[in-house]
């Protein structure tokens, strides 16, 4: 089986490589130091299972296993942590395998030989029952690849049938989500203009009234303008002279 050993620290990682060696039946495929990094590097090389630790900087290892999920097929998640808190609960009850460090070679073990790969559904309900923080990272499809957006670099969520695009500094993907599921996700960072958009209020440029009468919000590093509905218009009107 092909391991990918996650952790931002450089000792962990050593000790879980040292424990692997051990193992016959195990390969290790890589190494990553964060969350952003484990998803990358799961696309190149395809393991089998993700050791991932939870709590790093940046991306952390929740938020990088609802990413993983998307790979086709997903690999098995093993989280590994120094924290015995109130998480630990939600992931049993999801199926989802962890280990709480310093990680023995026989837990190690089972782990791995009990390890499966974790439906969509098991991810889904994981990142909305347990996960409070919001995540750094939107991930999307493209040609077959994971590809990962900064949140921070996201200017607009506009939804058309059962897709919603993503529009950032190089150009727009497809996700398939909910804009209400991104509007809980993301709290204030995200301002609904209408029924099937959100923007980011960090773009927010100018309000601008088009000929046929209806207006349309102007976001910086983009052309493209978003019209606002009647419904939201006040609001969006009182945020751009605040």
């Amino acid at each position: 089986m092909k391991i990918l050993i996650v952790d931002d620290e450089p000792p962990a990682r050593l000790r879980l490589r040292s424990m692997l060696e051990r193992l016959p039946e195990c390969e290790v495929a890589g190494e990553a130091a964060n969350g952003r990094a484990a998803v990358e590097m799961a696309q190149q090389h395809m393991p089998d299972v993700v050791l991932l630790d939870i709590r790093m900087p940046g991306m952390d290892g929740i938020e990088a296993a609802g990413h993983l999920a998307r790979l086709d097929p997903p690999p098995a998640i093993v989280f590994t942590t120094a924290y015995d808190d109130y998480a630990l609960a939600a992931f049993r009850s999801h199926a989802v395998d962890y280990l709480l460090k310093p990680v023995r070679l026989e837990q190690l073990a089972a782990a791995i030989e009990a390890a499966r790969r974790p439906n969509r559904a098991q991810l889904q309900a994981l990142q909305d029952s347990d996960d409070d923080s919001e995540p750094t990272h939107i991930s999307a499809r493209v040609h077959g690849n994971i590809r990962l957006i900064p949140v921070p670099e996201i200017r607009y969520f506009q939804a058309e049938h059962k897709y919603v695009t993503v529009g950032h500094p190089d150009g727009e993907v497809l996700i398939e989500d909910s804009l209400v599921h991104l509007e809980k996700r993301f709290g204030d960072r995200f301002l609904r203009i209408h029924r099937n958009a959100l923007v980011a209020r960090r773009y927010l440029q100018a309000l601008e009234k088009k000929p046929d009468g209806r207006c349309h919000v102007r976001l910086s590093g983009t052309d493209k303008t978003l019209e606002v509905s009647r419904r939201h218009l006040p609001t969006v009107r009182r945020i751009m002279k605040s």
